[in-house]
């Protein structure tokens, strides 16, 4: 369960000035394997995964499931965003993660946003939750960017925590 019951899915892609956010495809599953694999990417989640593990687990179209949205540059995966549920609440959790030459370029802050005025017309009042390291002060501007309150910080899986609560314009 994501919290996304009963929309339907996946819906038509959305688009931005620069991107695409779809479902994912089989021709993604070496994006993913970058993704998942990459240090730079692995440092405030917990560290990478050995290369040779992603290719041997990663599905032919990994990321097939309601709430995740690939995001495409020219056709090409060059991140993702997720909606889970909070492992504690419940409640939808934004999660994003974008390959490291893609950092910096505003593309997250591009795809984050189309994909919350996504979930407000698809979940009408129901907020939205996320969580990064502290040290992760690039990912804490950009929750704040894109209007996500400070709720509080607490200490989690070995670091200090930083949640936010996002609440849909009315």
């Amino acid at each position: 369960m994501t919290g996304l019951e009963p929309v339907d899915w996946p819906p038509a892609p959305i688009r931005t000035e620069r991107l695409v956010l779809r479902e994912s495809e089989a021709g993604d599953r070496g994006a993913f394997v970058e993704l998942f694999s990459s240090p730079e990417v692995g440092t405030y989640i917990g560290g990478a995964q050995p290369r040779d593990e992603v290719e041997r687990m990663a599905p032919a179209v990994p990321g097939r499931r309601a709430g995740f949205f690939v995001v495409a540059l020219g056709g090409a995966m060059i991140g993702m965003i997720s909606f889970d549920p909070h492992h504690e609440s419940g409640e939808p959790q934004l999660g994003y993660q974008f390959l490291p030459e893609f950092w910096g370029q505003g593309y997250a802050y591009e795809a984050c946003a189309a994909a919350l005025d996504w979930f407000a017309a698809a979940r009408p009042g129901q907020q939205v939750v996320t969580t990064t390291q502290t040290a992760n002060l690039a990912s804490m501007r950009l929750a704040a960017k894109l209007g996500f309150t400070e709720v509080r910080r607490f200490e989690e899986w070995g670091a200090a925590q930083w949640s936010g609560v996002w609440k849909p314009q009315r």
